[in-house]
């Protein structure tokens, strides 16, 4: 199996390799569509604005063959601006999404008496069970480094909530064969890899739809 890890000059793309190595895989780089036809999940990370990332993304030409990639229902995983990106809009910018779930992501809530960027630990909230996080697993620390968040139109898609002050926020979604962390699991220790790790059985067992 092949796994592509998206290249469009805004990800974190080392650690995440490096994390994959730990597990004997050797990530394929993707940086034109091309790239796409010996891959068989691919990784979109990303760290930065919204507009400066979906600018980039557009001028590789990957837009259209990710969408038609989700529309087939091939395996992909968002890592932090990389889940931001999946939605239709954002606050932080006008640029639109990949639209791949539906919602808007929005900044983080001020009166919430918690500092914004947020940074550090926090302890993960199972919702929808998804092949990344059971509801019957013990909750896991994650670390998190963002600004906005996801609002998904549509519940279900979530698999995981992360404390903000007295409020919720998206950690992980889930819908198909797509899922996406707003953490990074590269940067979260054990239970990152243990994340990853199933992420990548659910690849080898032939890529389930979750019942």
């Amino acid at each position: 199996m092949t796994i592509g890890l998206i290249d469009y000059g805004m990800g974190n793309l080392h650690s995440v390799q490096i994390a994959f190595r730990r597990f004997g895989v050797e990530l394929h780089a993707v940086h034109h569509p091309s790239d796409l036809d010996s891959c068989d999940a691919l990784i979109l990370p990303g760290v930065g604005s919204f507009d400066p990332a979906m600018a980039r993304l557009t001028a590789t030409g990957l837009v259209p063959d990710l969408q038609r990639w989700h529309a087939n229902d091939k395996p992909l995983l968002g890592i932090c601006l990389g889940l931001q990106l999946l939605f239709d809009s954002s606050a932080e910018g006008s640029s639109a999404g990949l639209g791949l779930l539906p919602g808007r992501v929005e900044k983080l809530p001020s009166d919430q008496g918690e500092r914004i960027p947020h940074m550090g630990w926090a302890k993960l909230q199972p919702c929808t069970p998804s092949p990344l996080l059971r509801p019957e697993q013990d909750q896991e620390w994650m670390y998190f480094v963002h600004s906005y968040a996801a609002h998904p139109t549509d519940a279900s898609v979530l698999t995981a909530t992360a404390p903000f002050g007295q409020s919720q926020a998206t950690a992980a979604v889930w819908s198909r064969r797509l899922g996406a962390c707003q953490f990074h699991p590269e940067k979260s220790g054990e239970a990152g890899q243990r994340l990853l790790q199933r992420w990548l059985t659910w690849l080898n067992d032939g890529a389930p739809l979750p019942r």
